[in-house]
């Protein structure tokens, strides 16, 4: 077994070693901002960020079924407005109504600038955090937004928020208001690099307010905020309103110059992908990001489209694309022999999904830091080997070698060879067939059942499936509502569901959510696999504790070949940009930020073209 501590020791003798106590974080220097490796581009003194229109008008709409969440939030229905429990299905874009202690840069891999801090003092040994607040920041009824209200917000995230927070929070220890304006934030030996970041970017509760009710319950009230936004109409399950906060605190700050441009953002929620598209067709809301490539390939055809009412575009995605496929179990004893899992991914043809079901739009996925530096290829250099060499004989030889992908088929649908080669696999590891059905070594039928929410993927799951009962696997598909779906997933309640993930261009405790032994034994964690490796434990330690952006890419690439080699996940696909389309109400800055859409945050509503809209019809 490998400790955090030998982990540690690991790192240090495997790759070059710099101290903490650099310049960057010098003794209780007062900063604007901070990163993970101590560089800022922007000055103390900078007007705005450089991806923004500081002239950008206020006003208007921006509305979408949202392209992500977070923590309990659900893409499809919601009936909670407290986003940071398990508890509930929250509505998206709760995060906009509260303030941080810092916002991230989008044009920098993982700055932070301040927002309700006007500086930080970090210490020598980086485990002290003194963060002075301003004292114009105020919540949304007036009353002043002050240290012990960050305080009280930390230590409550850390003993109830949902558990990605909990755990994301390990090494946080305390916080302490040591006046109105300063709160002091200590963490434990060895953090996670990302720790402060994570801290620094956490909403800032009001503590009176959650002095007179529970903070951990799923609830309709609307909790009080500071952000630029609050929460205004909306109606369970059907749509959410966020107006925008006209005499906010924070609207001058550089950071937050030309960004908050909407008066109202708006969410809508569909139950089904088609239902939502005929939606935006009908001018029911104003901008989708497309997820679904038969629809953006074949359905845009439209009158609006037609005459110009409605524009598309393709932004560049240069972040990690990460992983998306259907995860394996391994909690459930079939899924514990790889030769299985290898099997399962011999059986998936993405040759002829992508080209039959997707026309053409993505490439295979086969590294879980996809499209980034950090995706290891060819064999390990010196380097990934020193960090690999100590596992070696307890992780699979492949992560010694050209590191595992996914096969390339003829495309048939039914590659002969794969599909030989998968039953090989599952001859060797013990799986016989009776009577055209593949048992386990005791005699039992192999079953497994693939769960999703949304009818969208049918079409793929059907194909494979298909494959699998050539193999003589019995594979079904079911398809819940989206709370039931959350609950079983939360409880790892599945035999094998379709997710898809991706990290910062600065991983570190984020990969123990998705990875770790402890997620995997934590409801309602990211670790859908339930991946219980002691060396990717400890590799994941090693990654925390580089002191480098080049020792972090080598560690993050000899953690990605174990990964790989351990066959965790039938992998999909990826591409590296976004599909936009919007009805033509909206400007935007001659440049996205690189590292984020920039959507709605820098867009804003133009009076002019909407009139013109309406004039049109």
């Amino acid at each position: 077994m490998i400790t955090r501590r030998q982990a540690i020791v690991l790192s240090a003798g495997a790759i070059a070693s710099a101290k903490f106590n650099s310049s960057a974080f010098a003794q209780d220097a007062e900063r604007h901002g901070m990163s993970a490796f101590g560089d800022l581009k922007y000055p103390a003194d900078f007007p705005h960020f450089n991806y923004v229109n500081p002239a950008a008008p206020k006003g208007g709409v921006f509305s979408q079924i949202g392209p992500n969440r977070q923590f309990n939030q659900s893409f499809q229905t919601f009936n909670s407005l407290n986003s940071y429990i398990l508890k509930g299905d929250a509505a998206q874009g709760m995060e906009l109504t509260f303030a941080t202690l810092m916002v991230r840069s989008g044009d920098e891999p993982d700055a932070m600038y301040g927002l309700a801090a006007r500086s930080v003092a970090i210490s020598d040994g980086g485990l002290t955090y003194r963060f002075s607040l301003r004292p114009e920041a105020k919540f949304h009824d007036g009353t002043p937004l002050t240290a012990y209200d960050v305080a009280f917000t930390l230590t409550t995230l850390k003993e109830k928020g949902h558990p990605i927070i909990t755990q994301l929070l390990r090494d946080f220890k305390s916080a302490e208001a040591t006046g109105d304006h300063t709160v002091v934030v200590r963490f434990a030996e060895n953090r996670g690099r990302d720790v402060p970041l994570f801290v620094a970017s956490l909403p800032i509760f009001s503590k009176a307010y959650y002095s007179k009710q529970p903070f951990d319950q799923s609830t309709l009230e609307i909790p009080l905020g500071s952000g630029g936004h609050k929460v205004g109409r909306f109606e369970p399950g059907h749509f959410i309103e966020f107006e925008r906060v006209k005499d906010w605190w924070g609207a001058n700050l550089s950071v937050s110059i030309g960004q908050n441009n909407f008066d109202i953002v708006r969410f809508e929620y569909y139950r089904d992908r088609e239902v939502g598209f005929e939606g935006f067709t009908a001018k029911n809301y104003l901008f989708r990001e497309e997820f679904t490539s038969r629809v953006w390939a074949t359905r845009y055809d439209f009158p609006a489209f037609k005459d110009g009412r409605v524009k598309r575009d393709v932004l560049a995605d240069d972040t990690p694309s990460g992983a998306q496929g259907w995860f394996m179990n391994l909690r459930r004893e079939q899924f514990k022999d790889r030769r299985l899992r290898e099997a399962l991914i011999d059986a998936f043809d993405f040759e002829w999904t992508n080209k039959n079901i997707m026309y053409g739009s993505y490439t295979r996925t086969h590294s879980v830091f996809q499209n980034s530096t950090m995706m290891a290829k060819d064999k390990p250099d010196a380097a990934e080997l020193a960090l690999l060499e100590p596992f070696r004989g307890k992780v699979p030889d492949a992560a010694f070698d050209v590191p595992y992908a996914p096969p390339v088929t003829d495309g048939s649908g039914q590659d002969r060879r794969w599909l030989r080669r998968a039953n090989q696999l599952l001859g060797e590891a013990g799986f016989a067939l009776k009577d055209g059905k593949r048992v386990l070594p005791n005699g039992a039928p192999i079953g497994m059942e693939f769960l999703i929410d949304e009818p969208t993927f049918t079409p793929h799951h059907l194909a494979y499936i298909k494959n699998l009962e050539v193999l003589g696997l019995a594979a079904t598909l079911r398809i819940v509502d989206p709370v039931q779906y959350r609950k079983r997933v939360d409880d790892f309640d599945f035999d094998i569901t379709v997710t898809r993930f991706s990290f910062s261009e600065t991983p570190g405790d984020s990969l123990r959510t998705y990875f770790s032994s402890t997620a995997a034994a934590t409801k309602g964690s990211q670790n859908l696999a339930g991946i219980t490796d002691p060396a990717v434990d400890a590799l994941i330690d090693i990654i925390i504790a580089a002191k480098t952006r080049d020792e972090l890419t080598t560690a993050c690439r000899a953690l990605d070949r174990v990964i790989r080699a351990g066959r965790y996940w039938i992998p999909h696909w990826y591409k590296a940009s976004h599909w936009i389309a919007y009805w033509d109400v909206f400007d935007r800055p001659a440049a996205k930020p690189r590292y984020s859409r920039g959507i709605p945050a820098t867009w804003w509503y133009d009076k002019a073209k909407a009139a013109k809209l309406e004039q049109r019809g």
